[in-house]
């Protein structure tokens, strides 16, 4: 054999060997695929959503065993700052999916709140989970029993970019409160502020969140804080002018300090993503929640009443994804 035929045959291999190189790099792409979902506070119901969507997702994962489903998907839901950075973090192309409160899925697609969460046309629904009322939890001696008594009090309005500081906001607005009004206005997190409301260091916070809370357990239980009644001409004109808001009630026994109803008003966690986000990615995920859904039922009491009917129209303004749209046609459910 001549040494031309030689380096000629070797070259052919070498080509061949980066193709076979390239082709199964470009397949283990294919077959491996992460998403972020971005979730909220580590004691929020926000951060048990992203991880339980990550449970299901990983449960009906067909690698490593016999059966299941061949997605390759795999999933993160680190703690963030909650509904409108999630929001932003998806426009970014920075996450994936994000858990975020009703009315904040609802200004992003409208852009009807452009100061708080920028415009956001290509944000698409997926599923609507829990209701979340909006609590004011206030200090066992405080003395405060409305929005009124809040005035010239430490009250923590929460961590710009979360859904508790938005309705807060809202809330400030229709009473024509000033943060000057407050002695002190923090904003803390929602990891920080039932400690500090036990420290003594505020006299109460405003939190948007599933109920029970093991966050509001720590003040409710820990230091015999109350959460109040939010029923005045506001809180009911914000229920009749804005669709994703209803009253609710958090029942009697939820915390040791609830000895009866509490009523107040809140939206609904919803799971957002783009319509950047591959239809079969969509499809995927909401496959392994609904198909799993006794499991999700289980994972958190905020969870136990979920309907599959109620979760693909409660409190959803953006449009549908079309990957969950297929797969709820395929069920029936549309």
């Amino acid at each position: 054999m001549t040494k031309k035929l030689t380096y000629s045959i070797l070259a052919v291999a070498v080509v061949a060997v980066v193709a076979i190189a390239a082709f199964l790099f470009t397949e283990s792409s294919k077959s491996s695929r992460f998403i972020a979902i971005g979730t909220g506070g580590p004691t929020g119901v926000y951060f048990v959503v992203g991880n339980s969507v990550c449970r299901m997702v990983h449960k009906e994962a067909a690698e490593g065993r016999k059966t299941g489903r061949k997605h390759g998907i795999r999933c993160s839901a680190p703690s963030t700052g909650g509904s409108t950075y999630n929001i932003g973090q998806i426009a970014e192309g920075e996450l994936d999916f994000g858990v975020a409160q009703s009315d904040w899925q609802y200004h992003a697609y409208n852009g009807s709140a452009v100061d708080k969460v920028k415009e956001f046309k290509n944000l698409r629904a997926v599923f609507s989970v829990h209701p979340e009322p909006y609590h004011i939890i206030v200090g066992a001696n405080s003395g405060i029993e409305s929005w009124g008594d809040l005035k010239g009090k430490r009250f923590n309005i929460g961590n710009s970019g979360s859904g508790q500081r938005g309705t807060t906001e809202v809330l400030m607005d229709g009473y024509g409160t000033k943060t000057s009004d407050f002695a002190v206005a923090t904003e803390l997190t929602s990891t920080e502020q039932s400690k500090a409301l036990c420290d003594g260091k505020i006299d109460a916070y405003g939190y948007t969140v599933g109920v029970p809370n093991a966050g509001v357990s720590v003040a409710t239980d820990g230091c015999n804080a109350k959460i109040i009644n939010l029923t005045g001409d506001v809180e009911k004109t914000l229920v009749e002018q804005r669709p994703y808001y209803a009253f609710a009630t958090i029942p009697k026994g939820t915390y040791k300090t609830t000895d009866s109803d509490v009523t107040t008003f809140g939206v609904m966690a919803t799971f957002v993503t783009s319509a950047d986000v591959a239809e079969d990615i969509v499809y995927e995920v909401t496959r392994a929640v609904f198909e799993n859904l006794d499991d999700f039922r289980a994972l958190h009491p905020a969870f136990a009443n979920l309907d599959p009917k109620n979760m693909i129209r409660n409190a959803l303004s953006a449009p549908l994804h079309p990957g969950a749209v297929k797969y709820y046609k395929e069920k029936g459910l549309m």
